[in-house]
């Protein structure tokens, strides 16, 4: 039933959500950009949050591995959720990673934290970036 969910969120997203701004500014509006729902943290395969996203409800935890047709392919992520999202290089939450802070954090390209084209999992909790 995961894997199904998995498959299908991304689809219902772009579907219901297609033409919607991004929910932070720095994020800017682009036509054909699809926005990440409140709540949820999405990394997206291109640069400044292009391309068919991988959205997670927050709330449903962490990831220790992301779905194959996602995994290896986050080049920027938003965290609309009242979370922290840790994005890592490796499986199970292991290796190089980058925080990313709650309610509307953004990184617009992971070239810069050398985790481009490299997430494997996600991490989802309460504790601060930098602690």
């Amino acid at each position: 039933m995961s894997t199904l969910l998995a498959a299908v969120v991304p689809t219902i997203l772009a579907t219901s959500l297609a033409g919607l701004a991004p929910a932070h500014a720095t994020a800017p509006a682009v036509r054909g950009q699809i926005a990440c729902p409140r709540g949820f943290v999405c990394t997206y395969p291109e640069i400044n949050f292009n391309g068919q996203p991988y959205g997670k409800r927050a709330v449903d935890g962490s990831v220790r591995h992301l779905p194959d047709y996602t995994r290896g392919e986050g080049s920027s992520v938003v965290n609309n959720s009242s979370r922290t999202a840790r994005v890592y290089q490796k499986d199970n939450c292991f290796g190089r990673h980058v925080c990313v802070g709650r309610d509307g954090g953004t990184i617009s390209d992971l070239r810069s934290y050398r985790l481009n084209d490299t997430t494997h999992s996600l991490r989802n909790n309460d504790t601060p970036c930098g602690a």
